[in-house]
């Protein structure tokens, strides 16, 4: 068994390898254990880690270093692709005044880090790795060692530690300010939901089912006719006095007789229907779905490449082929199809008319699940190494000792957000589907995590017996007080209704486990849709702040 025991212990790439897939695999399975419905996922990697290093399982210096640093790049680039679409868009819409929440609460947190350290005399480095930690964001930690180590040529492991002491209760720490802010403001959950319903009052959309009556609109188009009301509608279908469907076009000629299924907001409903006529009285809004039977709803997925940065108005959809488009998934985000929106491989559009004009439609887009098979490693590759170039350059500020520069986390991280955003406007193909783009991310967070664990391993006992255990304290703090100070203020000063301030919360802190937790106490999307709107923002500031911190610890 010699051989075996020198595969353990001797340095050599079979070794290295054979240690960095048991930890993975030791961890990954660990991170499948929950209690009391909370688990702390793929940072168990990071505890395997410790634990083989602290028992003699280590690896050579140099390929410790690079893997960890490819891991790292992996998981970064392929989180940016996947936020980058909806980065831009989450500045619009209302998004502002959430994310200005959730930027007063990044803020909050970095001040209570900085402060801290400064009252306790500990590392600013350190802090940074103990504030990744205490709000849960594993980029964060990778910016903070990447930037300690371009500046000074050696790891620092209090980083690692501070980051692994601070972690379990900053993942369970926004869970129990949840439930503070129910103490507090003593909230009832039918209460706030039925607020939300009372909030949407007249600006949810209804179906209105019109007999047109109003004379001066006969002859008429639907786009001249949608010029002479100053009210937001869309017209869907008309049914004819011959009893035929048809789905309305801009050029669709309304005719005396004719039977529109109109789409308004509540509070237009009353204009509208007196501009157009009346309610019809043998056609309810519901009946439309019965009597239109030859329409149909399929989902089409754009596999050519031509069709790769088009706006979607561009195409002429509904004028070519007589469908509407109502929505677009993209690396599992739900899109408006608004007509200015550009289109890119990979979307799958939500089409609406006949079997046959959607067959047409589908051989137009491409809709060929085979040309996904195939991996676009170009944008993928090309953008890395763009990322690696800017995460490398020097900015050199006054009053700093050392250029600025935005490492191999930031770097990566904003050129994906860029390409996935702006790739296709340049005909780059920036697809993979959701399965692979979570795929390499697990693998690059595991490999980072794992080569983080066994680099610190064997000094975090030391460093946790040497008074780390105040960095549980530490963490807790910086938890804590932004989310509990700016979450009064929201609730008091902005009268937030719970759930959005829930997800908002859970999006500043970057914690899938509160969004989830948040997501099973309300029934409603409010959670989610609050957290996607500040989350891209959020991350892409969480890894610029703990890197910023190292700096300001030369």
């Amino acid at each position: 068994m010699s051989w075996f025991s020198e595969l353990l212990t001797a340095p050599s790439i079979a070794h290295s390898v054979l240690v960095i897939a048991l930890v993975v695999a030791v961890g990954s399975a660990l991170g499948k254990v929950r209690v009391a419905g909370i688990s702390l996922g793929v940072t168990w990697v990071l505890f395997a880690g410790i634990v083989a290093a602290h028992f003699g399982l280590v690896l050579e210096p140099g390929v410790l270093h690079f893997v960890k640093e490819f891991g790292l790049i992996l998981f970064i680039f392929a989180l940016g692709l996947q936020v980058g679409p909806g980065f831009f868009a989450s500045f619009k819409k209302g998004g502002f005044s959430m994310i200005g929440w959730a930027v007063l609460i990044v803020g909050l947190g970095v001040g209570t880090t900085v402060l801290t350290g400064y009252l306790t005399g500990t590392p600013i480095q350190t802090m940074a790795g103990v504030m990744s930690g205490a709000v849960t964001n594993t980029p964060g930690l990778g910016a903070a060692q990447t930037a300690f180590g371009d500046m000074h040529g050696i790891i620092d492991p209090s980083i690692t530690n501070g980051y692994a002491v601070a972690y379990p209760l900053g993942a369970v720490g926004v869970i129990l300010s949840f439930l503070l802010f129910r103490r507090i403001f003593r909230i009832r959950l039918d209460d706030e939901t039925a607020c939300l319903e009372a909030e949407k009052g007249d600006h949810d959309t209804v179906r209105l089912s019109v007999l047109l009556t109003n004379a001066n609109l006969y002859g008429k188009s639907v786009l001249q006719v949608k010029g002479l009301l100053n009210h937001r509608f869309v017209i869907s279908r008309l049914r004819h006095s011959d009893d035929s469907i048809e789905i309305a076009t801009s050029k669709t000629i309304l005719q005396e007789g004719d039977k529109l299924l109109v789409i308004a907001d509540r509070h237009d409903q009353a204009a509208i229907m007196a501009f157009f006529g009346r309610e019809t009285t043998d056609l309810k809004a519901g009946d439309w779905v019965r009597f239109d039977t030859h329409f149909v709803s399929r989902r089409v997925i754009i596999t050519k490449s031509a069709i790769n940065g088009k706006r979607l108005d561009a195409l002429k959809l509904r004028g070519n082929f007589g469908v509407n488009v109502t929505r677009v998934a993209r690396a599992g985000i739900e899109l408006v199809a608004s007509p200015d929106l550009e289109l890119q491989v990979g979307d799958k559009l939500t089409v609406v008319g006949t079997e046959e004009a959607i067959a047409a439609v589908a051989d137009f887009m491409g809709n060929s699940l085979k040309r996904l098979d195939h991996p676009n490693l170009i944008a993928i590759f090309v953008g890395i190494t763009l990322g690696v170039v800017l995460g490398s350059l020097p900015v050199f500020l006054p009053g700093m000792p050392e250029p600025l520069k935005l490492g191999l986390a930031g770097g990566p991280l904003i050129v994906a957000i860029l390409i996935g955003r702006f790739g296709p406007h340049y005909k780059l193909v920036t697809y993979t589907t959701l399965s692979a783009n979570l795929m390499l991310r697990e693998v690059g967070i595991s490999l980072f995590l794992a080569c983080v664990g066994l680099g610190a391993g064997e000094t975090f006992v030391a460093s946790i017996v040497g008074g780390g255990y105040m960095w549980v304290v530490y963490g807790l703090i910086i938890t804590m007080v932004p989310i509990v100070a700016v979450g009064v203020v929201m609730r008091v000063w902005g009268g937030m209704n719970y759930f959005r301030l829930i997800g908002l919360v859970a999006g500043a802190q970057t914690n899938p486990m509160a969004l989830a937790y948040a997501n099973s106490l309300g029934g409603n999307d409010q959670p989610s849709v609050a957290y996607s709107t500040v989350y891209p923002l959020v991350m892409f500031l969480r890894i610029l702040a703990a890197q910023v911190l190292v700096m300001l610890a030369i």
